[in-house]
């Protein structure tokens, strides 16, 4: 591999690594492909990176089901050949809809789940009615933010605008009352400025 290469691809494996997506490997094949003209062997791929079969395989494997490689057959060749996507808004929109999305939605769900154990759970005593009170508006204002996110990201995976207003008109502040005690409430966004 040329030096000019092997500084994107050694590039893009770093960026991979760090991005919580992708692992190291899988940024450099990404690197690699996507600066070559024509498609690439799997047996090229593991040469150029010094990588074994079986792990260039598997890597190859996770970018092909996160859309940014597709597998090509080249008339004559019985090898499978690879290519770098580059359609990025499609690249982008799989992975706000697969990953960011996904754990939007654990949030809320997580936060749900927790307000209905806290609907159940009938507290007993002004601390304890104040600490579900408290519980119960910090859960709900994380669940509105959390669900106003993923609806924003579904419109922008759809190709729509995104506008940040609603989310900046969703929050929570916890001002400390005169016994030191935080007590949350929720505000709009003009409150808060």
């Amino acid at each position: 591999m040329d030096r000019l290469t092997a500084v994107f691809v050694e590039g893009m494996g770093a960026a991979a690594a760090t991005s919580g997506i992708l692992t190291q490997l899988q940024g450099r094949i990404f690197g690699l492909l996507y600066l070559r003209a024509t498609p690439v062997s799997l047996d090229e791929l593991t040469d150029e990176l010094q990588q074994s079969k079986g792990n260039v395989s598997v890597n190859v494997r996770g970018l092909i089901d996160w859309q940014l490689v597709r597998q090509l057959r080249i008339p004559g060749s019985r090898k499978d050949h690879y290519e770098a996507a580059t359609d990025f808004w499609r690249v982008m929109q799989e992975i706000m809809e697969r990953r960011f999305r996904w754990n939007l939605r654990q949030v809320v769900a997580a936060a749900e789940e927790t307000e209905r154990e806290v609907t159940a759970s009938r507290p007993r005593g002004t601390d304890a009615v104040a600490q579900a009170d408290f519980i119960a508006e910090r859960l709900a204002a994380l669940r509105e933010f959390f669900a106003a996110v993923d609806v924003g990201l579904g419109g922008f995976t759809r190709g729509e605008l995104f506008a940040p207003q609603p989310l900046q008109r969703v929050g929570l502040t916890a001002p400390v009352d005169d016994k030191g005690s935080r007590a949350g409430r929720r505000t709009s966004g003009r409150e808060r400025r």
